[in-house]
């Protein structure tokens, strides 16, 4: 039974990840594997599979959450999303590679676990074919909504932590999974300030994976008896260079060490709980389960935060990892005295156990970390007067944010309302004088605690900031000053509130052109399993299936806030063609023509936020893309489950895939076969009908796969069967099994024939027209079930139609060649052949349409391939034009070809570049589909100097001595053997077609 289950390409990757995972990562074959400039479609397809590759980048993202290793991180990103998106097939390209990275970072998670492992390498696998039914059910077993293919969605978040702060990823890890989510716009805040090495490798992942990426620096300011948060984000610079410059600058790197002072001395803090903790809450834990748990070691406590900043946070999961093993310790003592215990006893000791399992970091901190437990330790969120506070901490918000516009012109200021009360809002917007341009409206972490009775108010406030209503304000100013006066309010915030209430005109004004915006955020660390996690999505922008999702039972774990904005969709129409191509007068003439000018135009559509809309209500149409876990649970019972015994069952989701594939095919072929079998008389119709039926399914997929790759003057290297995907010809052959009862008896015999007297005698026309039309509506109905896209729903409705008169004309020639040889009852004849011939005539016309479709989509997949890599090709050459200004690049290149010389420093690291791009040309040309008429057409629209020089450097393949001890170096790994070989089998006829080109 056991090799029923999975197959060998899924032990063959199992096998290269947990090498990957185990081997030395600081090998250098395996660290050229994600080489910036190696495409994954190039030739380093011959020397690893893309699932070595995938784990290699995800292991470099996930094996260390510490400072260091940002190039590589940042390398491996980039090496990342250039896989996973090569990887991903089908009609869901985008939505497929989220599936294969987050199975792909299962799969390592799972390392040690070999049955799971097998479980999620079969996953992967069949996820990589793209088929929409397994990537929505990948989705939804990930909590993942899907999100458009367009990539057009309103998703962000305003407030997220990396960890250079409190949170628990790395700047790289957490734009991976901000882009599995389907996030585009995050907002990451850092306390006090920012280190260079923080923004570069943020900003950098940030554009490897094409999200809108701002800097947050969050600051302290006094407002009376609590600290304001203000959220300093500069804007204005147009790469992650001139951020870097910035911060370089003297003034802001003063600043910044102002900052680190700050931090330092809200650290001081958490270093004083851990000693009362160890001093006395560790006892209370001991008397509380009668767990002995050891001091935690402050030296330990720092490694485990890492580049962060030491918080409370930090603290409560360390304690919580180190104490979990002696909890864990203190349930097996428990166990060995359950059954002997009396029914009181064990009642107490599963209560105890209950309690146990939700003590999880969050409750730890509720219950010993919490300032309110902690009352002897000064807390650095209530303003004291020292003479050790910071110079920073002692501003108040006017003068900070002064201080922060002379350091950057451009910037925003938000204000964090966590734990502010409306008038703190109205002082603090006052005394600024419209500096601060935002306010944190939704806090999710807040929210989840309970923390936002007061957003309401301060809510109605900015709206009427905004509307510029001053008998609003009015109003609510005296309410302010009611409430004080009526409690015990001091006489010092009465007196402000009533100079603001006499100047109201220059709050109002204030805010009269730039209104007063809303910010929202989920504070996500990561850290916290019982608050949802980072991304919000306003509903409106998601596909229908991804909103159909939201209002299923099974997506209790997301929440709709309450919050609303209006979004609007916008569409842009954009005329297809070059200018400079001979087509132009053809395409301006087609656009004319009414219907024609979707044909000749490239339609973008995307969302417009109105952000001036936002507001509280409920329900609102902003939904959460984290889960969330209800209740904690560390894993502890007094009755362990009993591990399974025996072997796995047997499942259809992890079935061998020959075994599946032979399995479809029989399951289609035995209706097929008893359709014949019982209703024909004619042997070769009763015993071949269904073979015969089968072979034109499987000759159709064969033309399309041809078609679509290749043609008649494919690769030289590529066979016809090497286009060919047997899993979608199985489920053509299953579907297609169906059909025959359908159309063969059902429509043809009881319906047309018995019901209406319809055949090929009477009307073959009408016939032939019913047959095509129920079995469009037959392909329609499965391919909808299949969740295919609805172009090939329609797509497939409309060919069965175009292949009426083709029928027909088989029909008719058929019955011709029948009486020329002498047939008699030719019509009963064609009759019993009736439904085979329409058969035939709409599969003839399925693969040449879909045929067409996928050379389509090869030679637009060859276009993206081929401007990457010259783009990169031009890019170099120009950096060697600008290296040595002196002297002619193809010169420099003709001569180190020519002469074998090695190229020394800088100049040999271009050569190199320039190798590997046209190594990577070579492999598309050779075995990519439909590469060589991508390239051509390419070249045709070239300027000739552009398509000189790109011509000629690929001549550097002529430096065979060179090139192939960079493929013994290890260019494309240990396992060059294969690529090499190819190089030199196949490089001498690459470059005379070029020649030839030239």
């Amino acid at each position: 039974m056991a090799r029923l289950l999975f197959d060998k390409r899924d032990d063959y990757l199992l096998n290269i990840v947990n090498d990957v995972l185990t081997r030395d990562k600081s090998r250098k074959g395996v660290r050229n594997l994600v080489l910036p400039y190696l495409h994954p479609h190039g030739i380093k397809e011959m020397a690893e599979s893309k699932g070595l590759r995938i784990a290699f980048a995800v292991i470099h993202l996930l094996e260390s959450l510490e400072a260091g290793g940002v190039d590589d991180r940042l390398s491996a990103l980039r090496s990342l999303r250039e896989e996973i998106l090569g990887a991903a097939g089908g009609s869901l390209p985008i939505n497929t590679a989220r599936v294969l990275l987050t199975i792909m970072k299962e799969l390592v998670r799972a390392h040690g676990n070999e049955r799971r492992q097998l479980e999620l390498a079969h996953d992967f696998r069949t996820a990589a074919t793209g088929n929409p039914r397994i990537i929505r059910n990948q989705l939804r077993r990930y909590h993942l909504l899907e999100m458009p293919e367009e990539w057009n969605q309103a998703t962000f978040d305003d407030h997220v932590h990396d960890v250079n702060t409190k949170g628990r990823k790395t700047s790289s890890h957490l734009i991976m999974d901000a882009w599995i989510k389907g996030i585009r716009r995050l907002r990451v805040i850092y306390y006090n300030y920012v280190e260079a090495k923080f923004a570069v490798e943020l900003l950098e992942a940030a554009s490897i994976m094409g999200i809108t990426v701002r800097i947050g620096i969050e600051f302290y300011t006094r407002i009376h008896n609590r600290y304001a948060q203000l959220i300093w984000v500069p804007r204005g610079f147009p790469d992650t260079q001139s951020f870097l410059c910035f911060l370089a600058d003297n003034q802001v790197a003063a600043f910044m060490s102002e900052g680190k002072a700050v931090s330092r001395y809200q650290q001081r803090y958490v270093w004083e709980v851990l000693q009362v903790f160890n001093d006395r809450h560790r006892h209370a834990l001991r008397k509380a389960y009668g767990c002995d748990l050891q001091p935690i070691d402050p030296d330990e406590f720092a490694a485990f935060v890492g580049a962060g900043q030491p918080s409370i946070v930090h603290l409560g999961e360390f304690i919580h990892k180190k104490m979990l093993d002696t909890l864990k310790g203190c349930v097996a003592s428990m166990r060995e005295r359950y059954p002997s215990a009396d029914p009181t006893r064990r009642l107490e000791m599963e209560g105890l156990v209950d309690e146990m399992n939700r003590l999880d970091s969050e409750a730890l901190i509720e219950k010993y970390l919490h300032p309110s437990k902690n009352p002897e330790i000064p807390d650095p969120a209530i303003p004291v007067d020292s003479s050790d506070l910071p110079s920073l901490l002692k501003l108040p918000a006017p003068e900070l944010i002064s201080r922060l516009a002379r350091l950057h012109s451009a910037y925003r200021v938000t204000l964090n309302l966590s734990n502010l009360r409306v008038e703190d809002v109205l002082e603090l917007l006052y005394d600024c004088e419209g500096a601060i341009t935002r306010l944190e409206i939704f806090n999710l972490k807040d929210y989840s605690e309970g923390k936002t009775a007061h957003i309401p108010q301060i809510h109605e406030l900015q709206q009427a900031v905004n509307d510029g209503n001053v008998m609003h304000l009015k109003g609510m100013i005296r309410a302010m000053i009611g409430r004080l006066k009526a409690g015990s309010g001091n006489r010092e915030r009465i007196e402000k509130l009533t100079m603001i209430l006499h100047d109201i005109s220059a709050l109002k004004d204030a805010y009269r052109g730039t209104p007063l915006k809303a910010r929202i955020g989920s504070d996500s660390t990561g850290r916290a399993p019982r608050v949802h996690g980072m991304g919000l999505a306003v509903e409106q922008t998601l596909p229908l299936r991804a909103r159909r999702e939201i209002t299923r039972p099974s997506a209790a774990t997301r929440m709709m806030i309450p919050i609303r904005v209006e979004v609007f969709r916008r569409s842009t129409f954009i005329p297809r063609g070059n200018p400079s191509t001979r087509k132009q007068v053809f395409f301006r003439l087609m656009r004319v023509l009414p219907g024609l000018n979707l044909l000749f135009e490239k339609r973008l559509n995307d969302w417009v936020i109105q952000e001036q809309s936002i507001h509280m209500e409920s329900p609102g149409n902003i939904v959460t893309l984290g889960g969330i876990q209800k209740a904690g649970d560390n894993g502890l019972t007094l009755n362990p489950p009993e591990k399974m015994q025996g072997r796995p069952r047997l499942s259809w989701r992890y079935l061998n895939t020959g075994v599946k594939n032979a399995l479809k095919v029989l399951i289609g072929f035995i209706p097929a076969f008893l359709t014949f079998y019982l209703t024909k008389d004619w042997w070769l119709l009763a015993y071949f009908g269904a073979v015969i039926w089968f072979g034109i399914t499987g000759l159709r997929n064969v033309l399309q796969s041809v078609l679509g790759g290749g043609g008649i003057r494919r690769s030289p290297l590529l066979r016809w069967n090497d286009y060919l995907s047997w899993e979608r010809i199985t489920d053509s052959l299953l579907y297609t099994g169906f059909s025959v009862p359908l159309l063969d008896y059902v429509v043809k015999t009881l319906v047309l024939d018995r019901a209406f007297g319809i055949n090929t005698t009477t009307n073959p026309i009408a016939l032939y027209a019913c047959i095509a039309l129920a079995n469009g509506l037959y392909l329609s109905s499965h391919n909808l079930f299949r969740g295919l896209p609805k172009s090939a729903v329609f797509g497939n409705f409309f060919r069965t139609l175009l292949s009426i008169p083709i029928a027909i004309a088989v029909n008719a020639t058929a019955g011709r060649l029948l009486t020329l040889f002498g047939y008699t009852a030719v019509d009963l004849i064609l009759q019993k052949w009736a439904a085979i011939i329409s058969k035939l005539a709409s599969d003839l016309v399925a693969g040449l349409i879909e045929g067409t479709v996928d050379r389509y989509q090869n030679i637009q997949m060859r276009w993206r391939d081929y401007r990457t890599k010259i783009a990169q090709m031009f890019d170099v050459y120009a950096q060697l034009e600008l290296l040595l200004p002196e002297k002619d690049g193809l010169d420099l290149l003709r001569a180190s070809e020519e002469s074998g010389e090695q190229l020394k420093g800088e100049v040999a690291d271009l050569y190199r570049i320039i190798v590997i791009n046209s190594l990577d040309l070579l492999y598309f040309w050779m075995y990519q589909p439909r590469a060589r008429t991508a390239f051509k057409a390419i070249l045709e629209n070239m300027p000739p100097e552009e398509r000189s020089i790109l011509l000629n450097t690929q001549f550097v393949l002529q430096n065979q001595r060179q090139i192939s001890l960079l493929f013994v170096d290890g260019l494309v790994g240990k396992n060059f053997s294969r690529a090499l070989a190819f190089y030199l089998d196949r490089s001498t006829e690459y470059l005379a077609a070029l020649k030839r080109s030239l």
